[in-house]
């Protein structure tokens, strides 16, 4: 669903940025809809980043 490697997954499950379950044994549980809203969230902010580059690309007159 991310699309992002096994390591840097485990290192947000283990920040905290994507909450997780009681482990089962040696395995993770994730709730799907923490990633989903992970996701969402990382879409926001890649649009806003995006549109302030723009404006800023615009402000100085660069074409784009």
């Amino acid at each position: 669903l991310l699309t992002v490697s096994r390591p840097h997954f485990v290192k947000l499950l283990e920040t905290g940025k994507i909450p997780q379950l009681p482990k089962a044994g040696r395995h993770r549980r994730v709730a799907r809809a923490a990633v989903l809203k992970y996701q969402r969230r990382q879409t926001t902010q890649r649009e806003s980043a995006l549109k302030e580059l723009a404006a800023i690309s615009q402000q100085h007159k660069l074409g784009y």
